[in-house]
C-alpha cells in the first residue's frame, strides 16, 4: 500500500453567468438598432468625401451599394448558420467584424478604403441582422412572434434615422468629422460585444455550419405571407436606398444649403417617422399596416418627386414625413404578418430571405440613380424612379387588402334559415 494517499479532486463545473431572457431580447433588438444606425453613419460624409477625393455621384452610388451587395452576399452564404451554429459565436464574429470596419471609415484616405469598408460592414451586417432578427423571436419573454415584429421593425427604422442625424449633427458641429462619428460607432458596438459574450444561447442542437452559396429556403406554409412581405419592403427599401444614397445631394440643392443637418433632418425624417408611426399603429392588424403604409409611401415618393422637379423644399418635407410614416408601415405591418407564421427552426433562414428582398432593394434603385443622374439629371432620375416605386407600393396595398379577414357566412346557417 502507497505511503501516501493520492485522492483525486476535480473542479466542481462553474456555471457560465448570462443575460436574463428579457435583457438578452434587448440585446438582440439593440444590435439590429445600432447595425442600422452604423449604416446610415457615412450618408451625411458623402459629399465631404466626393469633395475631398474628387469622384462622380456615379462612384457615390457604387460605394453606398458595395454595403448593400455585402449583405446580399452575406445572407446568401450564411444566411441559416446561426440555426445550426448557434445565435452568440455568428453574433460574436459580426460585431467584431462590425467593429474592425469602423476603423476602417476612421483612418480612410481614399475612396477606395470606403470600398472595403462598405464591403466589411456589408457582409457584418448581413450576418448580424439575420442572427439577431432569430434572436427577437427567440428571446421574446412572452413568444410573441408579432410583438418581437413590431421590435424589429421600431429598431430597424429608429436606427437608420438616428445614424444620419448623429452623424450629421457631430460633421456640422464638432471638430474631426471624418472620425468622431465613428468613435460612437465602435463604442455602440463594443458594448454589444461583451453583451453577446453574456447571452445565453438558445439554439440547443448545434452542429458545424456548412457556408456555400445556397437558394434562401422559405417554407411552403409561409410562402405566401413571405411574397407579400417581400413585395413591401422591396418597395420601401428602394426608395430608402435612392434616398440615402442621393438624399444629400438633394437637400442641398432643394434647401441651397450645404449644412450637413440640413440633409441629415431629411433623411431622419424619412426613418424617424417610420419609427413613431409603427409605434403609433403598430398594434393594428397587419393587413392593415401593410395596406395603408403602401399607399402613404407611394403619395410620399410622389411629393419627394416634386420636390426634386420644382425645387420645393416643403414638398421634401412633408414628402419625406408621409413617405416616411408609409415606409415604417408598410414594412412592419409585412414583416409582422410574416413574422407570426415562422417555424422555429427556419427562423434564422427566412428572415435571411427576407433582408435578402430588402437590401436588393437598397442597393438596386441606387445603383442605377447614381448612373442615370448624370444623363437625365437628379430631378428626372428621381421622377422616373419615384414613379416606379409608386406603382409597386399600390401594387403591394392592393394585395394587402386581399389578405384581410372577411366575415364568415355560415352555409348551415343559411340552409336552416330556407327551411
Amino acid at each position: 500500500m502507497s505511503a501516501f494517499n493520492v485522492i483525486s479532486w476535480r473542479r466542481p463545473a462553474v456555471a457560465r453567468r448570462t443575460l436574463s431572457q428579457p435583457v438578452a431580447y434587448a440585446l438582440s433588438a439593440a444590435i439590429i438598432g445600432a447595425a442600422l444606425f452604423a449604416s446610415a453613419t457615412p450618408s451625411p460624409l458623402y459629399q465631404t468625401y466626393a469633395r475631398l477625393w474628387g469622384f462622380s455621384s456615379v462612384l457615390l452610388t457604387l460605394v453606398y451599394a458595395t454595403y448593400a451587395i455585402g449583405v446580399l452576399a452575406a445572407l446568401l452564404l450564411a444566411g441559416r448558420v446561426s440555426d445550426v451554429a448557434g445565435r452568440r459565436p455568428v453574433l460574436a464574429i459580426a460585431l467584431s467584424a462590425l467593429l474592425a470596419a469602423t476603423v476602417l471609415y476612421m483612418v480612410a484616405q481614399s475612396v477606395a478604403w470606403l470600398f472595403v469598408a462598405r464591403a466589411v460592414q456589408g457582409l457584418a451586417t448581413g450576418l448580424a441582422l439575420g442572427t439577431a432578427s432569430a434572436g427577437l423571436l427567440d428571446f421574446h419573454p412572452k413568444q410573441d412572434p408579432e410583438r418581437a415584429g413590431l421590435a424589429n421593425g421600431v429598431v430597424s427604422a429608429a436606427g437608420l434615422g438616428l445614424g444620419a442625424l448623429v452623424s450629421s449633427a457631430l460633421v456640422q458641429l464638432l471638430p474631426v468629422p471624418r472620425v468622431l462619428p465613428y468613435v460612437v460607432v465602435f463604442v455602440l458596438f463594443a458594448v454589444a460585444l461583451v453583451g453577446v459574450v453574456l447571452m445565453p444561447e438558445p439554439v440547443t442542437s448545434r452542429s458545424r455550419p456548412r457556408l456555400a452559396p445556397e437558394r434562401p429556403r422559405v417554407p411552403s406554409s409561409v410562402r405566401q405571407a413571405f411574397v407579400l412581405a417581400a413585395l413591401a419592403v422591396t418597395s420601401a427599401y428602394s426608395i430608402g436606398g435612392l434616398f440615402f444614397a442621393l438624399g444629400p445631394e438633394l437637400s442641398a440643392r432643394v434647401f441651397d444649403s450645404t449644412n450637413h443637418l440640413v440633409s441629415g433632418i431629411s433623411l431622419f425624417l424619412l426613418a424617424g417617422v417610420g419609427a413613431i408611426a409603427q409605434l403609433a399603429y403598430g398594434r393594428r392588424a397587419a393587413w392593415f399596416g401593410a395596406a395603408a403604409g403602401s399607399v402613404a409611401l407611394a403619395l410620399g415618393v410622389l411629393l419627394i418627386a416634386l420636390a426634386a422637379a420644382d425645387n420645393s423644399a416643403a414638398a421634401l418635407i412633408v414628402g419625406s414625413i408621409v413617405g416616411g410614416a408609409g415606409f415604417g408601415l408598410a414594412f412592419l405591418g409585412s414583416l409582422r404578418a410574416l413574422s407570426a407564421q415562422i417555424p422555429p427552426s427556419h427562423r434564422a433562414g427566412v428572415m435571411s430571405a427576407f433582408f435578402l428582398a430588402a437590401y436588393a432593394a437598397l442597393s438596386i434603385p441606387a445603383v442605377l440613380a447614381g448612373f442615370l443622374a448624370r444623363p437625365l439629371g437628379l430631378e428626372a432620375t428621381f421622377e422616373l424612379l419615384g414613379s416606379i416605386d409608386a406603382a409597386l407600393a399600390l401594387v403591394v396595398a392592393a394585395q394587402a387588402w386581399r389578405t384581410r379577414p372577411r366575415p364568415i357566412t355560415s352555409t348551415a346557417g343559411l340552409a336552416t334559415q330556407a327551411r
